[in-house]
């Protein structure tokens, strides 16, 4: 990083302790970056991860006000990298991770967060790494989408969305459920090709490959074993080749709308089709239920928070209703609604 007239933040570490006391030495910052624990909220311009004198890494945050004075900041909520492990995969381009999405978007007033899990998908989902406000959502080719200003976006997520046009909306779904498995160290995560062929991460670790056998696919032994995470994120993208909207909707099972909770997706299968994900969801004492909720689309590109509207960034939960409407794709109906086993 190297930006004027700023001051840098540490926010938390790696090991998800909070690194009060330490200071920090960042090109381009005009001092040594201490934890601020007052003052107003200041506006992140830019993120990194760098390291102590002593080695420990930390996450980073240059701050600003107007006129390049150095902006103070609330006590921070922390931001878990070890919990996200994309974020340390050197082979992966993502946007920086600034905060947690529980911190940037409180419930309405008068909700609150349903009870989750520790170590749920719905935990881990809730407290996913955002990029900087003002981050558009962009292509794989890096060609700009969907300005950071369009009015049904409200935050870019600090996850790539890889190299080629392969991590589209269903595959979003998957990418996130395998990536929540891996962080919980967990090696059997198993999809399904729109063929019906099962996709165990297990065989891709020892070496097989998946090949095109006719109108179907069938696995060979002709790759390398790997157990790191770059070996993992390219298992994915042989998932995101052969496995559709189809596919997930019936790998999945039905939820019925009363068990609503983050880490369930709508889906409508079809080609093309679509899914979106529940990332969050509150309620109000008269049972009143609202959500955030997130996606990837076509072509494969950044996932990001939508908004229902400009004004508005939690989706409310209507039953009497009979869907939900997302921006981008037609109203789903509630019996749309699925959840991946073991999340």
């Amino acid at each position: 990083m190297d930006v004027p007239n700023t001051s840098c933040e540490v926010i938390g570490s790696m090991r998800s302790a909070w690194a009060w006391g330490l200071a920090v030495l960042i090109p381009g910052c005009s001092k040594a970056a201490e934890p601020v624990l007052h003052g107003p909220v200041p506006v992140v311009s830019a993120a990194g991860v760098a390291s102590t004198p002593t080695g420990v890494p930390v996450l980073v945050r240059v701050v600003t006000s107007p006129g390049g004075a150095v902006a103070s900041a609330s006590a921070p909520v922390p931001l878990d990298i070890a919990l996200y492990p994309w974020l340390s995969d050197s082979s992966i381009r993502s946007p920086a991770p600034v905060e947690p999405l529980e911190a940037r978007f409180a419930p309405p007033e008068g909700y609150t967060r349903v009870p989750l899990a520790d170590g749920s998908f719905g935990a881990w989902l809730r407290r996913l790494p955002l990029a900087a406000s003002g981050t558009p959502v962009r292509k794989y080719d890096g060609a700009v989408l969907l300005d950071a200003d369009h009015d049904n976006l409200a935050a870019v997520i600090a996850i790539d969305s890889g190299r080629a046009d392969l991590q589209q909306c269903a595959d979003s779904v998957v990418r996130l459920h395998a990536e929540w498995m891996w962080s919980r160290g967990r090696r059997d995560m198993v999809y399904r090709a729109a063929a019906g062929t099962l996709l165990p991460y297990e065989r891709w670790s020892r070496g097989d490959r998946i090949v095109p056998k006719g109108s179907g696919i069938e696995w060979v032994p002709s790759g390398r074993a790997t157990t790191d995470h770059a070996g993992f994120r390219q298992f994915l993208d042989a998932v995101f080749a052969w496995a559709n909207t189809v596919s997930l909707e019936r790998q999945a099972k039905q939820v019925d709308l009363s068990e609503l909770r983050p880490g369930d997706f709508v889906i409508l299968p079809g080609n093309p089709g679509h899914a979106v994900l529940f990332l969050d969801v509150a309620f109000r004492p008269d049972g009143s239920r609202v959500a955030l909720m997130g996606q990837g689309y076509m072509p494969a590109q950044g996932i990001y928070v939508l908004r229902p509207s400009r004004w508005q960034t939690w989706f409310e939960i209507r039953p009497e209703q009979g869907w939900i409407k997302t921006p981008f794709w037609e109203p789903f109906p509630w019996s749309a609604l699925r959840r991946l086993d073991d999340s």
